[in-house]
């Protein structure tokens, strides 16, 4: 494991607190948001490290070296220096997605209490959200960063759309955020985004500079840097009564996802590596002649003919290899690929458990595992979503949508993306009909979304039919079609 692997990045940035009372007295100055930065450098290498692996651009197999031999004989040439495969499998995406999409498959659903005087408008302002920004695709691409990074980053901010002022969500790439909390980096106190761009100066050309923003609950203070030193450019103020720059966590110790396994994945590629060298090896295998002497010029009139001409009953020609035991080969990467699925507590969905049409209860005794972390992780995500909550509406609140408080009246429904068993479900809710209420007995189907809006159309669907078809106790619905247009 390497260095950067090693790095333990809640301790860094705890180790953030200390600066908190500093910034409460003086408030934020160029030396010490330097500092800060300086001190974040280890936390930010680690993340770009990770960054790295779930792309496939770094892995552990990709650094080995070539075995260096000691050859005494100089007529005899190496072949395993022409033969040193280095195979990467992408096991940290495969365990990142199979998390990301069992928790945010389906979009989070975003219930704001009916008993809220403001939630005609609440409502309104939150559809208008999720529409504008793409909200599915953002809670999905954080969830992915927190996995990655260890943990995820997301900015409230103003803009104009339309000639009116409208509040929008965007995510930020982790390596380039600090958080400054006393608990838990989804309610920061303090929050800086430092980054590099490039600028065209009046004379039109390209200048590289660092600039850094840092946010508190009223202010957003906007730096910038030509050399070493932060200075101070402009002050915005954004209205959101926090820090509108805030994290997601993806654990207590914001390791990434596939911390726990690195040494098995590393493993399992210098394995699969291996054998690959075997196999290609076997191409270039040395030729071993029996009782046939041969000389530069044979040789190369053998590799220019194809072929060898044998004389003699003792004479033999053959390669020089050796066997290859593939079961072990085959053995030692299950036993590889198993531990690393339950140590990361993923599941491997082509596993054959998982063919034909398995009961409900043995699919959630298969992703209890997944399950498990599936629970930790959607907790982490709730404490973001209730801090942006709280950020849109004291925004909102400018606007006269909502008061700040009704943050505190918004819920977040997640729904586990799995293959569901619609017959056995149906089975499951007939046997309880009229033994619990609709409203449990609805729940219980995956495939209903929302329980109110259902009962809402089965009402709807009773009234319309109650009132087209006819009375069976009349004679083919005379007196009710009567009726019917007595009342009209």
């Amino acid at each position: 494991m390497s260095l950067r692997e090693r790095i333990k990045p809640r301790k860094i940035m705890d180790g953030f607190k200390a600066y908190i009372p500093y910034i409460e007295r003086k408030g934020m100055d160029g030396k010490i948001l330097s500092q800060i930065i300086a001190e974040h450098a280890p936390v930010r290498e680690y993340i770009e490290h990770f960054q790295a692996r779930y792309d496939t651009d770094k892995a552990d197999i990709y650094e080995r070296p070539v075995n260096q031999l000691t050859l005494e004989n100089v007529r005899v040439q190496r072949l395993d220096i022409q033969v040193n495969n280095k195979i990467a499998n992408p096991m940290d995406d495969y365990a990142i997605s199979t998390k990301v999409g069992y928790v945010l498959g389906h979009p989070i659903n975003y219930v704001v209490d009916k008993k809220l005087s403001s939630y005609h408008r609440l409502s309104e302002a939150y559809e208008d959200l999720i529409t504008r920004v793409n909200m599915a695709d953002k809670d999905m691409m954080l969830g992915t960063q927190t996995s990655v990074a260890g943990y995820g980053a997301r900015l409230v901010y103003w803009s104009e759309e339309n000639g009116k002022a409208v509040l929008r969500i965007a995510n930020v790439n982790p390596a380039e955020c600090i958080f400054l909390y006393d608990e838990t980096l989804a309610a920061p106190r303090f929050a800086i985004q430092y980054y590099s761009e490039v600028e065209i100066n009046d004379e039109g050309a390209r200048k590289q500079v660092n600039v850094a923003e840092f946010h508190d609950e009223v202010n957003t203070y906007f730096y910038r840097a030509e050399r070493s030193t932060y200075e101070l450019v402009k002050v915005l103020p954004h209205y959101l009564k926090g820090s509108p720059l805030f994290g997601a966590e993806n654990n207590d110790d914001l390791h990434s996802e596939t911390y726990k396994a690195l040494s098995l994945m590393a493993a399992y590629d210098q394995v699969l590596s291996d054998a690959v060298n075997e196999v290609e090896a076997t191409r270039l295998a040395m030729m071993v002649l029996r009782n046939i002497g041969m000389d530069d010029e044979d040789i190369q009139a053998m590799k220019e003919a194809g072929l060898l001409e044998l004389w003699g009953p003792d004479t033999d020609v053959k390669f020089l290899t050796k066997d290859v035991n593939d079961s072990m080969i085959e053995h030692t990467l299950d036993r590889i690929d198993s531990n690393i699925t339950k140590f990361l507590k993923s599941v491997d969905f082509t596993d054959e458990a998982f063919g034909g049409n398995i009961s409900g209860i043995a699919m959630k005794f298969k992703t209890l595992n997944l399950e498990w972390k599936a629970v930790r992780f959607e907790q982490k995500l709730r404490s973001t979503l209730t801090y942006q909550s709280k950020l849109l509406c004291a925004g909102w609140s400018i606007l006269g949508v909502c008061s700040p408080e009704d943050y505190l009246k918004i819920w977040y429904a997640f729904k586990r993306n799995m293959p569901a068993n619609v017959k056995e479900e149906a089975e499951i809710t007939e046997k309880l009909q009229g033994r619990v209420s609709e409203r449990t007995r609805l729940s219980l189907l995956s495939f209903v979304d929302d329980v109110d809006a259902e009962l809402e159309m089965m009402k709807q669907e009773q009234l319309e039919l109650g009132n087209s078809l006819p009375d069976l106790d009349d004679d083919f619905g005379s007196a009710k079609e009567t009726d019917v247009k007595d009342d009209v």
